[in-house]
């Protein structure tokens, strides 16, 4: 099955999803002619979201006579414009947006929808224009307060199309509605396993690396945890990993990491302290991208001055993952860019090791999955997402060691408070951020203050491509905001972020 990828966020998570009901799924892009798509004998093609209004000049478009192919097709959020104004049909300009949980209405029998989706139920939107009137010959089978077809189909061309996410957890019976388009829209058996990841990764980087040296930027999360192990069993003692220790870091996490990595992975390990110069890097910046590609181009710095004796070093390990490119602008550059991550589009140009991303078209819980298998510990494998750039992106406005500690006391405090409320392993990611540029009055001991405010962001997801906040107690978040203002001096205020993704991200920057 293809996945015709319009510069989505949700493209590979659409092809993920598909691989989940076993049938394989592969991403092309869509300036590829009909003749191009039918010579890949696909058996059903799922056309994407995308970042653009199809009203706009340039927007990407699809060959009509793709159309004409009899091979079915489903089009999701702007997919379904698409089919809709390529066939006929029309698409509103500036209507009444919505992102997140919307009401979906059923307005009468339906082929893409499950049966046992209910007449009202939550789905998930992200889209500013809609359809307001089908092609002829499709048939409007549900409604939104923002999407007045919100599902049309037109089982005699086996084209079809959906204004809504299927392909997230938060749209309850998306999975259904593709299963319904895969297994009996389109007949595909789901007889597909997926191979074995690290079978293969193994086998692409001996071949990539033959005799060269190769090193690691560790940062103690998941994924540069994974990936490195993953490399170690292609190539062994080849492999040098260098933990760089940025200053960034969250609260005795540096000493954490470096004992817990040598116990347990027997790699060899280059602890480089470069706090100090980390600060230097990002002196005078505010601006969340500047401080983000200062970040990346120091960390190569390092790893090319703690080199030292491995001249012949020629590859370096990152554990780059899917979700990191696409919001860094896409696998093709043709996704809009959310932000440019250090590992992606914060490199420097005159970087002279090759890079080994063998986790770049994962997702996390697959990353988490693969570590297992590797047999990584727990400790590792279930490690809180925890970004590259540290606690600079967390930091709203320049970055400095004074307020990297104060951070760093906040931060401590409330992942101590979610873990005695035994909420760790419900929370995707959790964390305090600093207001740094922000102040507010506020009255401590009958005495006026002027403090930073601190927002406490925890968020559920399964991928980190969608995610919602989570709903934490009263009483925990109670404890947080009394600890954090009684016990870090120069905070007089502490907020909840209550912002889904979308339209919000994950982290604060």
């Amino acid at each position: 099955m293809l996945v015709v990828d319009f510069g989505a966020q949700y493209a590979q998570l659409i092809a993920r999803r598909v691989r989940e009901l076993n049938v394989f799924s592969e991403i092309v892009g869509h300036r590829l002619s009909a003749a191009e798509m039918a010579a890949k004998h696909p058996a059903a093609i799922i056309l994407s979201g995308g970042p653009k209004s199809v009203h706009v000049d340039g927007a990407p478009s699809l060959d009509p006579a793709v159309y004409d192919l009899g091979i079915p097709i489903l089009g999701i959020c702007y997919g379904a414009q698409l089919i809709a104004q390529q066939l006929g049909g029309t698409v509103g300009r500036g209507m009444k947006g919505e992102y997140g949980r919307t009401e979906l209405t059923r307005n009468g029998a339906s082929l893409i929808l499950p049966d046992e989706a209910p007449g009202e139920h939550e789905c998930w939107m992200s889209h500013f224009d809609g359809v307001t009137e089908a092609p002829a010959g499709f048939t409007v089978t549900a409604s939104s307060p923002g999407a007045p077809v919100a599902v049309l189909e037109n089982d005699d061309r086996k084209i079809y199309g959906v204004q809504f996410h299927p392909e997230v957890k938060h749209s309850p019976f998306g999975m259904g509605a593709m299963a319904r388009f895969l297994h009996e829209r389109a007949g595909i058996a789901n007889d597909w396993k997926m191979a074995s990841v690290i079978d293969e990764q193994v086998a692409l980087i001996r071949e990539r690396v033959g005799g060269a040296r190769v090193i690691c930027g560790l940062s103690g999360g998941v994924d540069s945890s994974v990936a490195a192990a993953l490399v170690h069993k292609a190539i062994g003692s080849q492999l040098t990993c260098i933990y760089v220790d940025t200053g960034l870091m969250r609260k005795n996490e540096s000493e954490q990491v470096v004992e817990t990595f040598r116990r347990h992975l027997g790699i060899e390990l280059i602890h480089a302290d470069e706090g100090a110069s980390f600060f230097e890097a990002l002196a005078g910046l505010t601006e969340p991208e500047s401080k983000r590609k200062a970040i990346g181009e120091r960390f190569i710095r390092v790893f090319e001055k703690h080199t030292g004796g491995l001249t012949e070093a020629k590859f370096l390990v990152q554990g780059t993952l899917y979700p990191d490119l696409i919001e860094s602008g896409g696998a093709d550059g043709t996704a809009a860019v959310i932000k440019s991550h250090h590992n992606v589009g914060g490199l420097p140009d005159d970087m002279e090791l090759e890079l080994i991303e063998p986790l770049r078209d994962l997702f996390k819980d697959e990353v988490r999955a693969l570590g297992t298998e590797l047999g990584l510990p727990d400790e590792m494998v279930w490690r809180q997402p925890f970004p590259g750039p540290g606690l600079g992106v967390r930091i709203i406005g320049e970055v400095t060691p004074e307020r990297v500690a104060l951070l760093q006391e906040a931060d401590a405090i409330v992942r101590e408070e979610l873990k005695n409320a035994g909420l760790e392993r419900e929370i995707w990611q959790s964390y305090a951020a600093l207001l740094a540029d922000v102040r507010s009055v506020g009255v401590m001991g009958d005495e006026r203050t002027y403090g930073h405010p601190i927002i406490i962001r925890a968020v559920t997801s399964d991928d980190a491509m969608t995610a919602d906040w989570a709903r934490i107690p009263y009483e925990t978040l109670e404890v947080m905001s009394q600890r954090i203002i009684n016990e870090v001096a120069g905070v007089n205020r502490v907020a909840y972020d209550i912002t889904s993704k979308p339209p919000g991200t994950i982290e604060w920057e």
